[in-house]
């Protein structure tokens, strides 16, 4: 009997040890974002011009560590395009900007070892303007003045967000992702650097962008 009570107790020490281990560990995964953004406009007579949300999109990867069943942090990469519709005396043009971003998120979870999982998620983010482009009218709100638009190669902001992880198979693993994600934009992305003449004006003028996006994705753990 006590060498019977001998082996049972090591296996459930096995069976303790490789709870444990699954309750904590890598994970990889790949999102894809929705997008509607927000950012400041100019009208020719230096008013704030009318806009109206553009959908965009944003994919991307994600890498994280699972401390916990409770904490983690996360590192992703993200292309987004973030645009903008906007009318100037009575000519709609659209302004679209695209950048990789990378937050750098602090992740915390009801229990990420359940089938069903809350998270909320906050941290840093940097990206880098990788194009810029407007389009719609003649390129300028009348015949004879021209917009400029001008963006600084890097942004800075803080994300945020909230979502549910729905796992799949019997070890709640992988996982469905669905939640929600924001961003305000901490520096101006106006660049007023060049050199313009009395018959432009600068459509981004001390602008900060904010996004919301919803976020669908897939999650494995390592």
């Amino acid at each position: 009997m006590k060498k019977y009570a001998v082996i049972a107790l090591a296996l459930a020490g096995l069976c303790g040890k490789a709870q444990a281990q699954s309750e904590s560990g890598a994970y990889i995964g790949v999102n894809f974002m929705p997008t509607i953004t927000s950012f400041e406009v100019r009208q020719i007579d230096n008013g704030t011009a009318k806009a109206k949300f553009v959908l965009g999109y944003g994919f991307g990867g994600q890498f994280g560590y699972n401390f916990n069943p409770h904490f983690a942090t996360q590192v992703e990469g993200i292309y987004s395009t973030l645009s903008q519709k906007y009318t100037d005396r009575a000519e709609e043009r659209v302004i679209k900007l695209s950048y990789v971003h990378f937050p750098i998120l602090l992740r915390y979870n009801t229990d990420i070892t359940k089938p069903v999982n809350f998270n909320i998620v906050a941290g840093p983010q940097f990206g880098l303007n990788v194009g810029s482009s407007l389009s719609g009218g003649d390129g300028g709100a009348t015949d004879t003045v021209q917009a400029v638009l001008a963006v600084k190669p890097a942004d800075f902001g803080v994300a945020y967000g909230a979502g549910f992880n729905f796992g799949l198979g019997p070890n709640a693993n992988p996982k469905i992702n669905l939640g929600f994600r924001g961003v305000y934009g901490v520096l101006d992305i106006s660049d007023r650097s060049q050199t313009t003449t009395t018959n432009q004006f600068y459509i981004l003028d001390r602008s900060h962008v904010k996004t919301y996006a919803g976020v669908l994705g897939l999650t494995y753990l390592f």
